[in-house]
């Protein structure tokens, strides 16, 4: 079963935002603070066999120097989906000439911390305590998330797209 990876178009945007409510609940994600109309940004989905299989979108920083993965959700069981559509984004970070791509995750989300591990990104930073700030704005933010952990912080990974970190 090939997976196939192609841009997000206007067509994908009932799909796109049902992904979204799926994995974070509302199309608005939060991130280092920061708060992302996930889907009006751009980013690639897959699909296997011909039905939606996953979904990243990704937010070019200020500057352009950098570029963050705002959602990465892949809900086949076909293996590499979830590789594949963060090598699109990473492909795509670096046709727009950043010289890095990062991502956050929480602390409760221990399977993406392994993935992003496996597929070489780097851990960055912890940001500790910003989900608590981000609760205070956004109340409806969960306390609690996967094996009943507490969601208190964010962890940042990283890759470098040039040969040489600052």
């Amino acid at each position: 079963m090939p997976i196939q990876i192609r841009s997000i178009t206007p067509d994908d945007l009932a799909e796109v935002r049902a992904e979204l409510r799926t994995h974070w609940h509302s199309h608005e994600i939060w991130s280092l603070g920061r708060r992302h109309q996930a889907d009006q940004l751009p980013g690639f989905v897959a699909h296997v066999n011909g039905a939606f299989a996953g979904l990243v979108t990704l937010n070019m920083d200020p500057g352009g120097w950098q570029c963050e993965v705002i959602t990465l959700s892949s809900r086949s069981k076909v293996e590499g989906t979830g590789a594949a559509l963060l090598s699109a984004a990473t492909a795509y970070a670096t046709a727009k000439g950043c010289r890095r791509i990062y991502l956050t995750t929480t602390n409760d989300n221990t399977r993406a911390i392994r993935f992003y591990q496996r597929q070489g990104w780097h851990f960055a930073a912890l940001h500790r305590g910003i989900v608590d700030r981000v609760r205070t704005l956004v109340p409806g933010v969960p306390l609690h998330g996967h094996d009943g952990i507490q969601i208190r912080d964010e962890l940042e990974f990283e890759r470098w797209l040039v040969d040489a970190t600052p």
